[in-house]
């Protein structure tokens, strides 16, 4: 009984409560991560001085868009400033002078999904609309279920050289008490998109 009654409070409150925990200097040296373009990702592009060139945009499941007279533009893995370089080199041919500056944001970033699975109150796929760490994807997920053993996640992460495997340990994080070992120095990991989050 316990157990179950840690949960009344959100799990939320208590990945939040991390914040604090962790040495500053860990959070200096992680920084904020500049966001990715995923798949399904719907971005917004415009060339200063040609509106016929304004458009918003969905990645396609391959990570490429077409933008006119740019041709195919590579975006999975690429930060909108990237894309912007991208689309000016592919604009050069079309302008006497110097290209007009490209500005690309992201409208909808639905493409940044992960999937949380096993003992959890609510599992299912999600779209956070923000980076989050493993802790608060549980959270979002209802937290764990009484008899989940929280000193085991799996992460599975898609990557270029095959599927990785990463394990976590938020027994103690869980609790509000996380330490050295929990945190393995340098902090909870940042979900990726496509991951897949096991609870056992």
């Amino acid at each position: 009984m316990k157990k179950a009654f840690a949960w009344a409070v959100p799990v939320a409150c208590l990945a939040a409560s991390l914040v604090g925990v962790v040495p500053a200097a860990a959070q200096q040296a992680k920084g904020v991560a500049p966001y990715r373009i995923n798949p399904g990702d719907e971005i917004e592009v415009y060339v200063w001085g040609e509106e016929r060139l304004q458009r918003s945009t969905r990645v396609l499941p391959d990570g490429s868009f077409t933008f006119p007279l740019a041709g195919r533009i590579e975006a999975a893995g690429k930060s909108p400033t990237e894309i912007e370089a991208a689309i000016s080199r592919g604009l050069v041919g079309q302008f006497r002078d110097q290209v007009p500056q490209v500005t690309v944001s992201v409208k909808a970033p639905a493409g940044f999904q992960f999937s949380i699975v096993g003992k959890v109150r609510a599992p299912g796929s999600f779209t956070p609309g923000k980076y989050v760490n493993v802790l608060e994807a549980i959270g979002l997920a209802g937290g764990p279920t009484e008899f989940a053993e929280t000193s085991n996640v799996i992460i599975l992460r898609k990557q270029a050289q095959g599927l990785t495997t990463l394990r976590v340990r938020l027994s103690d994080a869980i609790k509000g008490n996380p330490n050295d070992r929990d945190l393995g120095g340098t902090g909870l990991p940042d979900l990726q998109s496509g991951d897949v989050v096991i609870v056992p």
